[in-house]
C-alpha cells in the first residue's frame, strides 16, 4: 500500500505535563478519503499541524508523498494543501487578490495565476465577491477562499481541519464535489471531524483519537462495526453520557 501520510510516534505536550499528542500513528493511503474523527480537545489539530510542518513534535516523525516533515518541512509543504479551521488570510486582500498572490508565491507565472484564480473562484460560486476584502468576508466564504487557497498549486494531499463548518448545504455540497474530483484525479483528501454523518459518507477509512492517542483505525464499516451508525460507535468508543432523570428537572 502507497502512503499519502505516515506519522510514527507523535508526541507533543505544551508544557503543562499532559500530552496532547500521545504516540499518534498514522498510515494514510494514497488516493483515499480519510477521517480523522473525535471530540474537542481529542489532539486532531495538533496531530494535524506537525503532519504539515507548521508545528515540531517533541518525538516522532511524519512524511508527507514520501517526504520526511522534519526538521526540514519545506519540501513537504509544495506537495500539500491546507485548511485551518478559520483559514488564516491576508484581511486587506480581496480574494482574487489573495489566490493570485498565492499562485505567484509558489512560482506560478501571472498569466498561469490568473487562470486558476478565475476557474476556483467560478466552481466555488464567489465570482461576485472576489473583489471583495477578505475582511469582509463570513467564516464561510473565508473557507472557501482557504481551500481555493490550498488546491491552486495543485498540490498532491489535502488536509482540512472541520472543513464543512460554517457553510450552508448548498456550499457543502459543492465543496465535497470539488475534494471529490481532487481526489478522482489522483489526489488524498484528510480531513479532521467530529460530525461523524459528515465522515460515514464521505470517508473510506477513518481513525478515532481520544485523549492523544488512535483508539481504533480501519474502514469505516470496520470502525462502526455492529452499531447502527458511526456516531454510535464514536460514542461507544469515546465515552458518552446520557442525562439523568432528575437532571435539569426545571426546564
Amino acid at each position: 500500500m502507497t502512503t499519502a501520510i505516515e506519522a510514527t510516534g507523535l508526541y507533543k505536550s505544551f508544557g503543562d505535563g499532559t500530552w496532547a499528542v500521545d504516540g499518534m500513528n498514522l498510515a494514510v493511503p494514497a488516493g483515499s478519503f480519510y477521517g480523522i474523527a473525535g471530540p474537542n480537545g481529542a489532539g486532531k489539530t495538533t496531530t494535524l499541524r506537525m503532519i504539515i510542518g507548521v508545528l515540531r513534535p517533541d518525538h516522532g516523525q511524519a512524511s508527507v508523498d514520501g517526504v520526511e516533515v522534519w526538521p526540514d518541512p519545506r519540501e513537504a509543504k509544495r506537495r500539500l494543501g491546507w485548511v485551518a479551521d478559520n483559514p488564516a488570510l491576508f484581511e486587506r486582500l480581496s480574494g482574487r487578490e489573495m489566490l493570485e498572490y498565492a499562485a505567484l508565491m509558489r512560482g506560478m507565472d501571472a498569466q498561469e495565476a490568473d487562470r486558476r484564480a478565475t476557474d476556483l473562484l467560478h466552481v466555488l460560486d464567489m465570482e461576485d465577491s472576489q473583489s471583495k476584502m477578505i475582511a469582509d468576508y463570513s467564516l464561510g466564504m473565508r473557507k472557501r477562499i482557504g481551500l481555493a487557497v490550498a488546491l491552486i498549486h495543485r498540490p498532491r494531499v489535502l488536509v482540512l481541519d472541520e472543513p464543512f463548518g460554517s457553510l450552508d448545504p448548498v456550499n457543502t455540497q459543492v465543496m465535497e464535489d470539488l475534494l471529490q474530483r481532487f481526489r478522482a484525479n489522483g489526489g488524498t483528501v484528510v480531513f479532521s471531524s467530529h460530525v461523524m454523518d459528515v465522515v460515514e459518507r464521505l470517508c473510506d477509512r477513518v481513525v478515532v483519537v481520544a485523549d492523544g492517542r488512535a483508539r481504533v483505525e480501519g474502514a469505516v464499516a470496520e470502525v462502526r462495526g455492529q452499531a447502527p451508525t458511526l456516531q454510535q460507535a464514536f460514542v461507544d468508543l469515546v465515552g458518552g453520557r446520557d442525562l439523568g432523570e432528575g437532571e435539569l428537572s426545571w426546564l
